[in-house]
């Protein structure tokens, strides 16, 4: 059978990137199960188990990294003993014989499945942090490019009050701040399980210290230092807390309606021609209608990111129906949650630096709706210059009305251009202010602290935000894998 004939995931086989799709894959987990054994055996050996040799412990250090056929004799093990643990600690002592009766001595299965996640999910996290801060630096650097560029504001998709290209931006990257922190406080509070036994007691290991705990309490300490990790979890069962997951795939989420907004805005951007996702020299956009020029990639976005934020429920719903110690109605549905919620995450922010590293700004656009809508938008300016010359608030009003609903007309029953400006240029009663119509036209006095605000926020809140992370970033460009 060619491999053209079984289902894969696109998340792995069509999208994400070749070093997330590594983390997860069965090399990287077999072998993690190997690099645990041997650590663990490393521990035991310091701790005083002689039983454990020179030999052993060489032996497991050259095998670490599991091969094809490995792999292969691995799972015609597992269709034997139905384990697919034992069926590894097999093939890992035929290929380290001096080593294959200490593998695994005193651990459960948990030990290495359960830790080996845990270092997946640390290292997973240690991929997209870098990736959303380079989402947020090119992001920072066009809104600093536009940050003095008007355009119109929407509340609730109609015209509003002006702002800047630039100060719209801060809002995508104001949240997307919110989730660097999210994803370096979620990696950091990763710990391990370490050893703790078949229940969590560490009963194993304590009958194999005869009964001394504090080497048995040394054991967990060793293994987790050998493994990279500041801290393990004080108890556990069986397993560790599925609650962990939840912490882990809570921020994946979170970033998930961010990445979703953000495209979302870009969409409809898009559709006003203002502002477009790059678009390559020999894309297509529709297999008939040659003219068009989808966004596609923010389309992925928000499809994706809905799947992400779906993802989440599986890690709650598994942690609330977990029985005491442990039950194995969790397995089957992390080995497809976790890896998915990573790689999803992996390919959004993959997307998102190759959006933000190529948007498209249309300046005249822009112009001709802020110019189509600013009429209406100058009346209480129009109001406040008449008043200044003496008139009265309100029948300057009044005149304003009647003139703005006569230009609403135009505009909607006869598909005209928005001729309030017009109206007022003609009407004898506004001919103290025309000479300042032009001045109190002008869109840059509409846009408030505008630009001001993003030189503040990204000099200042994105600045401190990234310093830490100053060495994640690049300006590599990012290609779509499809």
């Amino acid at each position: 059978m060619s491999e053209f004939d079984k289902y894969a995931t696109p998340l792995s086989s069509r999208y994400a990137s070749k070093e997330m799709s590594a983390v997860f894959s069965l090399r990287n987990r077999f072998s993690t199960w190997r690099k645990l054994w041997l650590n663990l055996a490393i521990a035991e050996k310091e701790l005083g188990l002689d039983v454990i040799t020179d030999s052993a412990i060489e032996q497991m250090k050259q095998h670490l990294t599991i091969t094809d056929e490995e792999i292969a004799a691995a799972s015609k093990q597992e269709a034997i003993v139905r384990h697919d643990v034992m069926a590894h600690v097999h093939t890992f002592g035929e290929s380290c014989p001096d080593a294959a009766g200490i593998i695994h001595l005193g651990a459960t299965s948990c030990y290495v499945t359960d830790n080996a996640d845990l270092i997946f999910l640390r290292d997973a996290y240690d991929l997209v942090i870098p990736k959303l801060v380079n989402v947020i630096d090119r992001l920072s650097k066009f809104a600093m490019e536009y940050k003095d560029l008007p355009v119109l504001g929407w509340t609730h998709f109609q015209p509003a009050q002006l702002t800047t290209l630039g100060k719209r931006t801060t809002l995508w990257i104001q949240e997307l701040l919110w989730d660097l922190r999210n994803f370096v406080r979620a990696r950091n509070d990763l710990g391990l399980r370490g050893v703790k036994g078949t229940t969590g007691t560490q009963a194993s290991f304590l009958s194999l210290f005869h009964g001394d705990h504090d080497k048995v309490e040394a054991l967990d300490k060793r293994v987790t230092e050998l493994l990279g990790f500041d801290t393990v979890y004080p108890v556990t069962g069986q397993t560790y807390s599925r609650k962990i997951d939840i912490d882990a795939l809570a921020p994946l989420a979170s970033f998930a309606a961010t990445a979703h907004k953000m495209a979302t805005d870009i969409r409809l951007l898009a559709n006003l021609k203002e502002v477009e996702e790059p678009f390559e020299k020999s894309q297509i956009g529709s297999s008939a209608m040659a003219y068009k020029r989808n966004p596609m990639r923010c389309e992925r976005v928000c499809s994706l990111a809905r799947h992400l934020g779906s993802l989440f429920s599986d890690a709650v719903q598994t942690s609330s129906v977990q029985w005491f110690e442990r039950t194995l109605d969790d397995s089957a549905i992390r080995r497809i949650s976790l890896p998915g919620a990573f790689l999803t995450t992996d390919i959004l922010l993959s997307t998102l630096l190759n959006i933000s590293s190529g948007l498209v700004v249309y300046p005249k656009v822009i112009a001709r709706r802020i110019k189509s809508e600013l009429p209406f938008m100058a009346t209480e300016n129009i109001i406040m210059a008449m008043v200044e010359k003496n008139a009265s608030r309100q029948d300057v009003h009044e005149q304003i009305r009647v003139l703005s609903h006569q230009a609403a007309a135009v505009v909607k029953e006869e598909g005209g251009d928005n001729d309030l400006i017009e109206r007022i240029k003609k009407d004898e009663f506004f001919k103290p202010i025309w000479g300042e119509l032009d001045t109190l036209l002008e869109p840059s006095t509409f846009v408030g602290r505008a630009p001001q605000q993003v030189e503040k926020f990204i000099n200042n809140d994105v600045k401190n935000a990234l310093a830490p992370h100053a060495t994640m970033i690049n300006d590599v460009e990012v290609k779509l894998n499809v």
